[in-house]
């Protein structure tokens, strides 16, 4: 395995430090408004985990392989190849009975 680049060092260091900025904010808005150090204290420590379990939910959401899952897109169909709407639109007429095509080739009622 290849040595993890510098930024790749540093991403979990930036998640912790972002949380740490929400924390601080988050303090200092319920110190600022309760003038209470104790409820802002404890407003800043739910700020804390609640912003890292975000950001870290985020991260592996977002992952750092771009090769890791194939595209969701359905396989383009084949040069020539009838599409959906051809094939439901083939030998169907008003009034008609469906016919089923049996094993053998024959059509069946």
């Amino acid at each position: 395995m290849a040595n993890p680049s510098r930024a790749e060092r540093f991403r979990p260091a930036e998640l912790v430090g972002l949380a740490l900025v929400v924390a601080v904010f988050t303090g200092a808005v319920v110190g600022f408004t309760t003038r209470e150090i104790n409820l802002a204290a404890i407003f800043a420590g739910i700020g804390f985990i609640v912003a890292l379990l975000v950001l870290a939910m985020l991260a592996l959401a977002v992952g750092s392989d771009p090769g890791a899952h194939p595209p969701l897109d359905p396989p383009k169909p084949k040069a020539g190849a009838p599409t959906d709407s051809e094939t439901a639109q083939q030998d169907v007429q008003p009034g008609a009975r469906p016919t089923v095509q049996s094993d053998e080739g024959d059509e069946a009622p």
